[in-house]
């Protein structure tokens, strides 16, 4: 049987609001996402054995541990028994940075659940699945849409059917950001941007793109300040923000020239660090 390929997209985080702590410890988010154009690449079939195999290559592949986004949705749909005499070969070439802030992880599990559903290997209620995504991680339930969404808290999602047209310019230092200290150490709240409406206009994104967790991470992390206040005097920027907890910084532009022409300047800025262009889809 031949491999089949999944594009597994990452993610971004347009705006990112801290609306409160909860009870449990974690916090209540709002947040406008898209995927955009960055993948990692994943070869699946189903294979005749005993177990499944799952193996990682790529820049971006070092230091996955045997327990990861993958193998638990498969132990999952397993227990659950979708898949129960189902055994797969899985291979995943890691095109999205880890500790970045785009989901990599997590849409990878996403992209193999859409794929098994899309093949009819598995059925389930929309209820079903959103519990299948929330076992893995929170994050994972996002990859199962292809157009742009908000999330308001951790069951409140709307798509947007309107396409969010930007060209991304996407620099990483060689460090991730901690998601639990980022979110352990913020402190501080923020009124919803989108509860009252879902409408998005580029002019208003352009006033509210905050990240609240810019504040956390630029504190432990100042190179990371340094970096977004640089991108923010490049010509024809539109804005600049950090995307979930970071480390990754984007640079969002109306025209795909004007962002080519800024991948020089900051390359050439900041010789050693990750950057490369990409486009929301």
């Amino acid at each position: 049987m031949k491999f089949n390929k999944i594009q597994s997209f990452a993610k971004i985080n347009l705006t990112l609001k801290i609306l409160k702590k909860l009870p449990n410890g974690y916090h209540e988010i709002e947040s406008l996402i898209s995927k955009i154009s960055l993948a990692d690449e994943i070869l699946i079939k189903e294979v005749n054995g005993k177990k499944n195999k799952i193996t990682f290559n790529g820049n971006f592949s070092s230091g996955i541990s045997n327990s990861n986004t993958i193998s638990k949705l498969l132990k999952i749909l397993i227990d659950q028994n979708h898949i129960k005499n189902k055994k797969f070969n899985i291979k995943i070439k890691k095109n999205i940075p880890q500790s970045s802030g785009m989901g990599g992880g997590s849409m990878n599990a996403a992209s193999i659940l859409n794929y098994f559903i899309k093949k009819k290997m598995i059925k389930t209620t929309k209820k079903g699945l959103i519990k299948i995504a929330n076992k893995i991680g929170s994050d994972v339930i996002l990859g199962l849409y292809d157009s742009p969404v908000i999330l308001h808290g951790k069951q409140y999602i709307k798509e947007i059917k309107q396409k969010l047209k930007f060209h991304l310019i996407i620099i990483k230092p060689n460090f991730g950001c901690s998601t639990k200290m980022i979110y352990d150490k913020h402190r501080g709240f923020t009124k919803s941007l989108f509860i009252k409406s879902n409408k998005i206009k580029l002019e208003d994104l352009q006033k509210v793109s905050n990240n609240d967790l810019e504040k956390t991470a630029f504190n432990k992390y100042p190179i990371l300040k340094k970096i977004k206040s640089f991108m923010q005097n490049l010509e024809n920027i539109y804005f600049v923000g950090m995307t979930g907890s970071g480390s990754t910084i984007i640079g969002y532009f109306l025209k795909k020239n004007a962002a080519l022409k800024a991948k020089k300047i900051l390359k050439k800025k900041y010789k050693k660090y990750w950057c490369i262009y990409s486009k929301t889809i």
